[in-house]
């Protein structure tokens, strides 16, 4: 783990850049209209995956200077395995559509990177308004492991009972969301920028913590990405025209990983959010999608 301290300003978070130069400029670009800066920024991992453009996103991530956690992406560069670790099950459509898309990622980034991804932490603390937040990319102890809004309260309360932490941020699922246990806590998902929420529209999201009185400003934000460029990019590297397709029309090309309930919401656009909560005191969420 790596703590970052106490901070008494706004944080930014994102994940999944997957590549995609264009998104990812998007995303920084954001950080610098909010005037965010880089000490402050924070990406939950997946630096290289679906897109064109991994050494180029990854060599303008680390241009950035913002803080990044590992996500299964960069363990398996760093260890140069022939597996995307996302923990697809073996067979389905995205376990056969990873093999291209990861052996491409594995070509194009430079060695002198991939030792970088290695000495990544695999969760980062911080200090915000008197609430500890843990960032991560997956599970507390599998950076594979998918936790999503429906995923049971039981298993996200359980691991902010491992980490001692007041809230979780993830990565990994693809999908922003923010869940409010009924003890006070929080598990929040930042949303990824390099690929669309599976809603039907072509956007990236982050999410924003602002101190806010005694407690804090959760913000999910959509943030609009261009999708021809990162589209044309993946056509002229061979990459799977499924996923060139997904940035344009917004809908993922499988649904493999998803329960039911996000199943469910395939193609109904997701409103951005903006939440006080206060740690410890329980809350409902207001309705987001």
């Amino acid at each position: 783990m790596r703590d970052l301290g106490f901070l008494d300003a706004p944080v930014l978070i994102f994940g999944g850049p997957y590549g995609n130069l264009a998104a990812t400029r998007a995303v920084l670009d954001e950080a610098e209209r909010l005037q965010i800066p880089a000490e402050r920024v924070i990406c939950t991992g997946d630096l290289a995956a679906y897109c064109a453009e991994p050494a180029e996103t990854v060599a303008l991530i680390r241009a950035a200077g913002i803080h990044v956690v590992m996500g299964n992406c960069e363990e398996s560069l760093a260890a140069d395995r022939d597996d995307c670790g996302c923990g697809f099950a073996e067979g389905s459509a995205c376990d056969l559509l990873s093999d291209n898309w990861f052996a491409f990622a594995r070509r194009a980034v430079p060695a002198a990177d991939k030792a970088w991804m290695a000495g990544l932490p695999r969760r980062l603390r911080l200090r915000l308004n008197g609430a500890v937040f843990d960032v991560l990319h997956g599970g507390v102890d599998d950076l594979g492991q998918f936790v999503f809004a429906s995923s049971p309260a039981a298993v996200k309360s359980a691991g902010l009972d491992r980490l001692g932490a007041d809230a979780v941020i993830g990565g990994h699922c693809g999908l922003p969301f923010v869940d409010p246990l009924s003890d006070g806590r929080l598990w929040m998902n930042a949303g990824v920028i390099g690929m669309p929420a599976n809603d039907g529209t072509p956007r990236g999201w982050s999410a924003v913590l602002r101190p806010a009185g005694t407690g804090l400003m959760v913000e999910l934000n959509a943030i609009d990405i261009e999708p021809d460029q990162p589209a044309r990019r993946m056509a002229e590297r061979g990459l799977p025209w499924a996923y060139a397709q997904a940035l344009r029309t917004g809908l993922w090309p499988n649904m493999d990983v998803l329960p039911a309930a996000e199943r469910a919401r395939q193609g109904r656009p997701i409103r951005p959010l903006r939440w006080l909560w206060t740690p410890g005191r329980p809350a409902k969420l207001p309705q987001i999608a």
